[in-house]
């Protein structure tokens, strides 16, 4: 822990459990709501001017200097001390849960977070900034349309670089949004030159930060945090909240224990990486993995369909030690049987029946994929899942279907039907290829004809 971190932990402690009158809280809120998906409170009124320009050069800086965002010479500032004591209080005696949670999640992603921060040779600090922005949450969307562990705006994450669509949103994607909004950092870091105008202009847009400064700093021969100090009070309320949050934030997640939190239970996020061509379905990576379907999904949350794009050869993340698993089957799989569903936009006049019999699936299966729909309702617009390749649809996680056939199917023998092939033989069984090909000493790959009696294992 570096020096900087105790001095606020101990510093704003104290003051969180101090007694004596806050500087500037009459007016703002006593809980505001929850971070993640939930929006950050809105100040109603300003808060009040430090003690004035002329006394800003006095501010002086924590006696141990070392990270240059928690060593801030802005800590003396009353607003600055009251709100960062505020937010102490709340995250550690209100919330303390809440709190507990973002410390989870943290611990999940925060490795990935340092070596980057470290590759970059910036501020260790800034691996709390997710804390503030989503709890570490990357499927986090704030009211505004933000989203990811960084929150980046749409128009933002396009200009960066990442994807956002119906299909990819590369902001949910830890991995991806983390080097985007790095870049985003040291950016904004070179046009302003201080690291609290720099969390300033990354919370309200460089271009309102800029115009603030030309308005209230020009010809004060200011700099450095004193140009950030001089704008504090014009800025919008959320983001003249949003320095003392994080210096909350770092304080208590730098030194959890000190403030009674336990230690994080998360596991560092491990995977593999393979590469799928063309659109493939989730469900079908997992099966091929041989692992849970909700394992790809929590590792792909930027797949918000639940398969990758069609016409792309893509990334896409397993369970640590599955790669070559999935290697091995996944090219046993027929590409016509690598993406399970479809997505349907219903036309005027269209029923599931219409549906069904367009894309040759069984009425039945169409209406269980759409349990919640009621076919009385269905509008013109609506997006239907429509079941192909796996005959069924999406089943469920091979380990479970394993069980389901241990207890009732075992040593069953299936009869070959048009069409069928060893990779959709298996995915009804819930077993993998090799261990079917390998029941019924067959090489894998080989031809299977209609009226072939299988055993299932």
């Amino acid at each position: 822990m570096v020096d900087g971190l105790r001095f606020w932990g101990v510093t704003v402690l104290a003051l969180a459990l101090s007694s004596c009158a806050r500087a500037g809280t009459t007016d703002l809120p006593r809980a505001p709501a929850p971070l993640g998906a939930l929006a950050d409170p809105e100040l109603v009124t300003a808060a009040p001017d430090p003690a004035g320009l002329a006394s800003l050069g006095e501010l002086r800086a924590p006696a141990t200097p070392a990270d240059p965002i928690l060593s801030t010479a802005a800590s003396t500032d009353p607003f600055i001390r009251d709100r960062v004591a505020f937010w102490i209080e709340l995250w550690g005696n209100d919330q303390p849960d809440l709190f507990t949670r973002y410390l989870d999640r943290m611990g999940r992603y925060v490795e990935l977070v340092d070596e980057e921060l470290e590759r970059r040779g910036l501020p260790a600090s800034l691996r709390y900034l997710p804390i503030v922005e989503s709890g570490y949450l990357p499927s986090a969307v704030s009211r505004v349309g933000a989203s990811g562990l960084w929150q980046i705006m749409t128009p933002t994450a396009r200009g960066l670089g990442l994807s956002v669509s119906g299909i990819v949103d590369d902001r949910r994607d830890p991995v991806a949004s983390t080097l985007a909004a790095l870049d985003y950092m040291e950016e904004l870091h070179a046009q302003f030159g201080c690291w609290l105008l720099t969390l300033a202009a990354y919370n309200a847009g460089p271009g309102r930060i800029r115009r603030l400064l030309e308005q209230h700093a020009e010809g004060l021969s200011l700099e450095g945090e004193t140009r950030f100090l001089a704008i504090r009070p014009h800025l919008p309320a959320e983001t003249r909240d949003f320095v003392p949050k994080f210096l909350a934030a770092a304080a208590l997640a730098g030194d959890p224990e000190a403030f009674g939190f336990p230690a994080s239970r998360s596991t560092p996020w491990l995977f593999d990486e393979v590469l799928v061509p063309d659109a493939t379905s989730l469900d079908v990576v997992a099966f091929a993995a041989g692992v849970h379907e909700e394992e790809v999904l929590a590792l792909n949350a930027h797949y918000v369909r639940g398969f990758t794009p069609a016409g792309e050869t893509r990334t896409v993340r397993v369970p640590f030690g599955r790669a070559f698993e999935f290697e091995r089957n996944f090219a046993l799989i027929p590409p016509e049987e690598r993406l399970t569903f479809v997505e349907h936009v219903v036309a005027s006049g269209e029923t599931f029946s219409h549906i069904a019999a367009r894309y040759g699936v069984a009425l039945s299966e169409l209406t269980g994929m759409n349990a919640s729909v009621n076919e009385r309702r269905l509008r013109i617009g609506m997006t239907i899942v429509v079941p192909v390749g796996s005959r069924g649809g999406r089943v469920a996680s091979p380990v479970a279907t394993q069980i389901a056939t241990n207890q009732g199917a075992s040593g069953s023998v299936h009869t070959v039907s048009s069409g069928e092939s060893f990779w959709t033989i298996a995915r009804r069984y819930g077993i993998s290829t090799p261990a079917l090909a390998a029941a019924n000493g067959r090489a894998l790959g080989e031809l299977i004809h209609i009226g072939d009696e299988l055993r299932i294992p």
